[in-house]
């Protein structure tokens, strides 16, 4: 799907459209009003899976299956998965190995510093209903090694979307990777990911089938814009979509702020996916999570990152960006981590959230200029109708003090009543390791299972004239379902 007739109006939706500080015109159907209208995936959010702890989140802890369950629930479609990560360039393909992974470490807590894999590995991957992504060595420059595996990851993964040539490509003269010996820069990355691109589509005899780019380091030195100027029509048809990292990091209160969101995608990705729309081809954020390295204990566990998780998802949306993978890193030592063995995080309930908006909807908006710390999306069904508004108060409450409450009042709307479901917690530091987890519309995810707990709450609303006021406090979320 293209998404080119979304990113003409991009800025478009401003100021002019808030009549007070939290006060939101519904538009009556998609196209009207002035707004950028993003046509949506079927399954916009999923999860990028550490590639050497792949097979320990699918064999060995329970909530993996659960969790991606919950979200193919709301939108009745399974929620992409990618497979790849640092430990993709340490890898290589054993033909002869019966494990899905060897390798050894001093702690169980460590990402191995080389590894091989077998074909078991891919078998498990074919295993899952959803779309996969799976990420191969580049970085030790064995181009037949990657070339077998590929082959085998054909063969075996039967919803395989696409095939990822390298992770972070940036690092590797430091990291010394064998490819990156002489002189390594953005033009001979560029020429050795064409070059890649066309060896690996070929003998897997498909086109479309690469996931190009794979960057972390801000474009446009390292972006899809540079590398599509160095591509031929030979490689443009290997190319199925492009890819970028990103990690924005920062303490709570900053990485949860509205504004602070906006102006990092914004400022990151607009140009770089704009370019790729002229190609026709999807831009994916095909690795992210809040803080690099597996998060920060002090930030990513926190309720004030699940917002962030939820926010940051629809502003990528919004900016034509067609799926986000958020990382999960090794089991049992990843702060950001939405899932592990025992104890759910909360920033799965951001997700949650962001999947609960857009499920099944057709295309997405945003009602505020991305300025201010209140956010408003609207999404929109296949008919053009309004189905949902979420509304995000990203006041910082800490707990302790006063709460502060916003009232948003949303006008156009054309019912008597409206319901919602409210995202809340205790406070922004909240975590569910520490006894005190958020609630989504009064219900929760069971720690070790992800099973859904509690009973479901809905408010209702009154609409008088077209309009109705909401009370969200600080540090809270209420989708509003129309």
């Amino acid at each position: 799907m293209t998404k080119a007739a979304g990113v003409i109006a991009l800025f478009v939706a401003t100021a002019a459209h808030s009549v007070g500080a939290a006060t939101f015109s519904v538009p009556t159907k998609t196209g009207s009003g002035g707004y950028a209208y993003t046509p949506l995936d079927p399954a916009p959010v999923g999860i990028s899976f550490e590639f050497f702890a792949f097979p320990s989140y699918f064999t060995n802890v329970t909530a993996t299956s659960q969790c991606l369950a919950n979200w193919k629930a709301l939108t009745g479609v399974w929620p992409p998965i990618r497979i790849g990560g640092t430990t993709q360039d340490r890898a290589s393909y054993d033909a002869q190995t019966s494990a899905y992974v060897v390798y050894s470490v001093a702690n169980a807590a460590d990402a191995p510093s080389t590894l091989t894999f077998g074909s078991k590995f891919m078998t498990l991957a074919g295993t899952y209903p959803g779309s996969v992504v799976v990420g191969l060595n580049r970085g030790k420059n064995n181009i037949d090694n990657t070339i077998a595996a590929a082959k085998v990851a054909v063969s075996e993964v039967k919803n395989l979307l696409a095939i990822e040539l390298g992770n972070e490509p940036e690092y590797w003269k430091n990291d010394k990777q064998p490819i990156a010996s002489g002189t390594w820069n953005p033009s001979t990355d560029a020429a050795s990911q064409n070059d890649w691109d066309i060896r690996v589509g070929n003998a897997v005899g498909k086109k479309a089938i690469i996931q190009a780019g794979n960057w972390n380091s801000a474009a446009p030195t390292w972006g899809a814009a540079q590398l599509i100027a160095t591509e031929n029509s030979t490689v443009k048809q290997y190319v199925r979509h492009y890819a970028h990292h990103n990690y924005p990091g920062g303490t709570i209160q900053s990485l949860m702020t509205h504004s602070t969101t906006a102006s990092n995608v914004r400022t990151n990705f607009n140009a770089d996916v704009a370019a790729v729309l002229k190609t026709g081809k999807e831009y994916v954020l095909g690795e992210t999570n809040s803080v690099s390295g597996g998060g920060a204990a002090a930030v990513s566990p926190a309720f004030g990152a699940a917002l962030w998780t939820m926010d940051y998802t629809l502003r990528a949306t919004y900016t034509n960006i067609s799926r986000t993978y958020f990382h999960h890193g090794t089991v049992g030592n990843c702060q950001y981590c939405f899932w592990g063995r025992y104890s759910m995080g909360a920033p799965y309930y951001g997700a949650y959230a962001a999947v609960a908006l857009m499920a099944g909807a057709s295309h997405l908006t945003a009602l505020d200029s991305g300025t201010s710390n209140y956010a408003a999306y609207a999404v929109f069904d296949s008919k053009g109708a309004p189905m949902r508004v979420l509304l995000y108060n990203s006041d910082y409450f800490g707990g302790s003090g006063t709460r502060s409450t916003e009232s948003f009042t949303l006008t156009g709307l054309t019912s008597a009543t409206v319901k919602a479901k409210r995202l809340t917690a205790a406070s922004a530091a909240s975590r569910v390791d520490q006894g005190s987890s958020p609630t989504f519309g009064g219900q929760h995810f069971v720690d070790g299972t992800c099973e859904i707990a509690g009973t479901e709450t809905y408010e209702t609303v009154t609409v008088s004239g077209g309009q109705a006021t909401f009370a969200v406090k600080a540090t809270e979320v209420l989708l509003v379902y129309l």
